[in-house]
Formats: structure tokens, C-alpha cells, sequence
């Protein structure tokens, strides 16, 4: 008589749900798949304003040339190029960060590089500086220069991009506005007050989000972005607030509408995207016209704002997860650096500017994303979001920004894990927190921190415990501060 061998031990879930699972770690990190699918959708609700801004931003202003780019055209590149690098990052790295076009790098070529250039030779000099990005983090010199900054500056990195995010989301909202004077430079909503409904709004999903967050609600996050947008296309139907803009004198019209997006449904829902802009790119540059110092000092730019925002992005988004050890490390940080390029490369040759880490991620993250399958999730949706601009349009961004003062405050809890007894890393801490929200720009931050840290360091009896990349660093951004001077010394003006 023969018995049956025993059943081999249990390896974990099997089938397509099992392979999902141990192909992106969900379980090992505390997540679930529904948890990551919300995580996604919450990380592309507040990302899809890029779909708007950036062809906003980027269209309508003349090259050298003359020419411009069409909206449209660069709405479709710009969610084709979201969807495809959010799914790369996220099949490659299995890390919940969300890649769209880079705000503030899309400014930069917008208004001062096409001065210079046209607009296939400035995105063809965005795919130089991803290249060289590649090949920095491919050596390891990317890595290198990450491990060489303090545990305390990465902490204060993360708490400034909370800072910084929350700042986004004031001004979004109509919260916070400029007053135009020199003094105070900004204001509380119109006249001091939270004068328009879309504010109000704002602030109702603000409060709604809070407390489901609070109390701990699975899908919290989410639920409180769909409620809030849910009230404003209501609130629309009944009142029709429309749009706020700008008359051709620069008056505002209308101060009271909507900032960005009117949350109505216009026309069809579907649309067939324009991708003519793809490899639209010229790299024959007509030194004639541009002297190859300013070419030099545009991809030197666009290489510093772009290598370290994404570093610190990255570095506070990781830590905001639980997924960076005491050095601020995470999993598969080479292949994250390398990726990072890659989406400035894929952005140039879209015609969408550099695509990068979106530090609305922490959205996601915050509603518990974990794993790369939630940039699935937030991929696909982008990519869906090429035949459905109206429907992607449809979240005001006053309702989005709700999402990013909660996550602003949350990435503020990282600050309890710094020692403040030492004036040496006080005073560096403090100017990383408080110059990003204040220049808006993540690289101005860390450089301010940077270059006071090696200074305040060295000239106190401590310069032995800078590293040498530190002092390199510090040097480069001492540049990057005095570029406009270099410039001009050089003769030249970007």
C-alpha cells in the first residue's frame, strides 16, 4: 500500500493575482492590489491638470522662428509620454512614483530657451541633458552624489517638498493668491477673504478629506476628491461659474471662475489624439545664430534643475512610503536614476518637455499606494486620457488641490527625525524647507542647502566631515545661482 507524497509547501498566491503580487512585492510591503489600484487612480487625479498646463504653457509661444506649437498636439504628447514612462517606472523600478512633464523645466524652455531656438532644437537640448542624466546615473556618479548628502539634508528635502506641495495646492485653490505689491507678495483668497466659490470648495474637500483620512477610511483620498468634484460640477450646473482669465490688457476677468479646468462636460468625451509632434526634434544647431555657450549654459540648467528636483522627489516620495532605510536609500535606486533620464530623453522627443517624478505621487501614496503596479494604474489612465480630454479635464484643480495640503502635511511629520541641537545643520535645514515653497523650484531648495552646509561646516571647525562630491555639488550650484551673471559676462542671455 503506497500513500500520496505530501502537497509541497505553500509558496503564496498563484495564478495571475499571485504573479502580480510577487512580481511587484505588494503583500511583502503591506499592500494589497485594490489598494494599489486606488492609490493609482488618487496619483493620476491630481497629476491630469498636466494634461491642460503644460500644453498651456508650452503652445502658443514663437521660436526664433516664428513657429509655435499647437495645444492640442501637445496635450496628446503630453499624456502619451505620462502614461508611458509612469509604466515604465513603475514595471521597472516597482515603485509608486508618477512621471509627467516637469513644471518649472517647461517654463524655462517655454520662455527663455525658444529666444534663442526653435522648438525642435530646444527639445532636441531637453534630450541632451537626458542623456547626460543616463549616463550619470549609469556610472553610479548620480548614486554617488546621493549618498554623499547628510541623513539631515534628506530629511529637510522631504519635509520642503511637503512644504512645497502644500504651497501648490494654496495657490491652485485661489487660497493664497498674489496681491501684486512688493509687500506681503501674497494674500488670503481676494481682498483677504475666501471670496469665490471655487475656493470654498476647495476648502469643503479639504475638511471632507481630513477627516476620512483621519479616521482612517480605505479610500479616503479618493473619496473625498470624487465628493468634492461631484459638488463642483454641480455647483457649476446650477450657477455656471465658468472660467477665470485674462483679457488682452491683463485685466482678470471674471476673478471668481475656475482657475484651470470648468468641471462641465462640453461636446463629445472622445476625441482622436494629435501625436504629430513625435521626433519633431532638429539637432543641427545654427551656431550662427546661437553661440554654443549659451547651449552649454541651457543644458547645464536644464541638467541641474532636472537632476535634482527628480533626486529629491524621489528621496521624499520613498520616505513618505516607508521605503527608504535610515540613508535615505530605496529599492532599486540605480534603475529609478536611470529611468529618471529616460523620461527626460521621451519627453524631448514628444515635444512635451522633460517628463519626470511627480511629487503629486505622494497623493497616491498617501491613500496607500506602495508598489509600481499602482503607476500602472495611473499609466494606463494617462494613456486612456489621450481620447478623453474632456473627461480628464473634468477634476478643477481647486478640488485637486485639496489632496496635495494632505499630503504636504504628512510629509511634515519627517521633520521629527532631525536633531536640532546643532546650529550647523538648524540653519541649512531651514533654508532647504522654507527656499523651495518660497522659489518654487525643489532644485533652488537643496542647493540653498547644499552650499550652506558645506560653508557653515567648513568655516566651523568641521570640514572634514564633508565629502568631496559635497564640495563638487556645492561648487555647481554656487554656478547654477550665478548663472544670469555668467551669461551675461559671456555675452549671452537665455
Amino acid at each position: 500500500m503506497t500513500t500520496a507524497p505530501p502537497a509541497p509547501a505553500s509558496t503564496g498566491p498563484t495564478g495571475p493575482t499571485g504573479t502580480l503580487d510577487r512580481f511587484f512585492e505588494i503583500s511583502k510591503r503591506g499592500s494589497t492590489i485594490g489598494t494599489e489600484i486606488r492609490g493609482g487612480l488618487v496619483t493620476f487625479v491630481t497629476m491630469a491638470y498636466i494634461v491642460i498646463l503644460n500644453p498651456i504653457i508650452l503652445s502658443g509661444k514663437p521660436d526664433v522662428a516664428g513657429d509655435m506649437l499647437d495645444f492640442n498636439a501637445v496635450g496628446a504628447a503630453t499624456a502619451l509620454t505620462a502614461g508611458v514612462m509612469t509604466i515604465l517606472f513603475g514595471v521597472v523600478t516597482r515603485l509608486p512614483f508618477g512621471f509627467a512633464a516637469g513644471l518649472g523645466i517647461n517654463a524655462f524652455v517655454a520662455f527663455s530657451v525658444v529666444g534663442q531656438v526653435t522648438w525642435p532644437e530646444a527639445m532636441a537640448l531637453v534630450m541632451i541633458n537626458g542623456v547626460v542624466i543616463v549616463l550619470l546615473a549609469a556610472t553610479g556618479l548620480r548614486k554617488a552624489i546621493f549618498d554623499a548628502v547628510p541623513f539631515q539634508l534628506k530629511i529637510a528635502i522631504t519635509v520642503g517638498i511637503g512644504l512645497f506641495i502644500a504651497f501648490i495646492g494654496f495657490v491652485n485653490s485661489g487660497f493664497v493668491t498674489a496681491t501684486g505689491a512688493s509687500s506681503p507678495p501674497v494674500g488670503l483668497g481676494v481682498n483677504g477673504s475666501v471670496a469665490t466659490v471655487p475656493s470654498l470648495l476647495f476648502v469643503i474637500t479639504l475638511l471632507l478629506t481630513g477627516i476620512l483620512v483621519a479616521l482612517r477610511i480605505k479610500g479616503g483620498m479618493l473619496i473625498g476628491l470624487i465628493g468634492g468634484t461631484v459638488l463642483a460640477v454641480i455647483v457649476e450646473a446650477i450657477w455656471h461659474i465658468g472660467a477665470r482669465g485674462v483679457d488682452d490688457e491683463g485685466n482678470v476677468v471674471n476673478p471668481g471662475g475656475w482657475g484651470l479646468t470648468v468641471p462641465a462636460l462640453n461636446g463629445s468625451p472622445v476625441g482622436v489624439p494629435d501625436l504629430s509632434l513625435i521626433g519633431a526634434v532638429d539637432f543641427s544647431f545654427d551656431l550662427g545664430k546661437v553661440s554654443l555657450v549659451a547651449l552649454v549654459m541651457i543644458v547645464f540648467t536644464l541638467l541641474f534643475t532636472n537632476f535634482f528636483d527628480a533626486m529629491g522627489t524621489m528621496t521624499g516620495l520613498a520616505k513618505e512610503a516607508n521605503l527608504a532605510d535610515d540613508n535615505g536609500d530605496f529599492p532599486r535606486i540605480k534603475s529609478a536614476l536611470v529611468v529618471e533620464g529616460v523620461g527626460a530623453i521621451a519627453g524631448g522627443a514628444t515635444s512635451s518637455s522633460s517628463s519626470t517624478v511627480f511629487i503629486e505621487s505622494g497623493a497616491g501614496i498617501g491613500e496607500g499606494a506602495r508598489t509600481g503596479l499602482a503607476n500602472v494604474v495611473t499609466g494606463i489612465v494617462f494613456l486612456i486620457a489621450m481620447f478623453l480630454t474632456p473627461l480628464t479635464s473634468i477634476v478643477p484643480t481647486e478640488i485637486a488641490a485639496a489632496a496635495l495640503i494632505i499630503v504636504g502635511a504628512m510629509m511634515m511629520a519627517q521633520i521629527r527625525h532631525i536633531d536640532f541641537g546643532d546650529f550647523r545643520v538648524l540653519l541649512p535645514v531651514f533654508l532647504t524647507v522654507s527656499v523651495m515653497p518660497l522659489t518654487y523650484s525643489i532644485a533652488n531648495g537643496i542647493g540653498a542647502g547644499f552650499v550652506s552646509w558645506v560653508l557653515i561646516h567648513a568655516f566651523s571647525g568641521k570640514a572634514k566631515t564633508i565629502s568631496p562630491l559635497l564640495w563638487v555639488v556645492g561648487a555647481g550650484f554656487l554656478i547654477f545661482f550665478a548663472r544670469g551673471p555668467i551669461e551675461a559676462l559671456f555675452g549671452v542671455g537665455i
